[in-house]
């Protein structure tokens, strides 16, 4: 299912081009990023990312610079109205999750607490 990305979860060009740049030196077109939701971490929730080639028949996907974000429903819920970013600095990188839904999280950003 294809849906509009401003009303569900947004992702920036920033982290658009870095999930681009993956698929293209994975030499597989058909990668999508899926980001889910598991329980634990030291706030209660983890939040995942892994590179998938299937679509499941309720997943919501996002598209912008020709590269696919996909969410399961259930995920979606502990999500909505967020923002994925990509972060690139003297610390290191990594994709980041501003969460409006998360009252608590953990220092280093993976894990949260609704």
């Amino acid at each position: 299912m294809e849906n509009n990305p401003i009303k569900y979860i947004e992702f920036t060009n920033s982290a658009a081009k870095k999930i681009k740049n993956i698929i293209e030196e994975k030499k597989n077109k058909n990668l999508k990023l899926r980001i889910y939701i598991i329980g634990g971490g030291c706030s209660g929730f983890q939040y995942q990312f892994i590179f998938d080639e299937k679509t499941n028949k309720d997943d919501i996907l996002i598209k912008k610079l020709n590269i696919s974000l996909v969410i399961d429903p259930i995920s979606l819920q502990y999500l909505y109205g967020g923002t994925i970013d990509y972060l690139e600095n003297l610390e290191g990188s990594k994709f980041i999750v501003s969460n409006p839904n998360a009252k608590n999280t953990c220092g280093c950003g993976l894990s949260f607490s609704i």
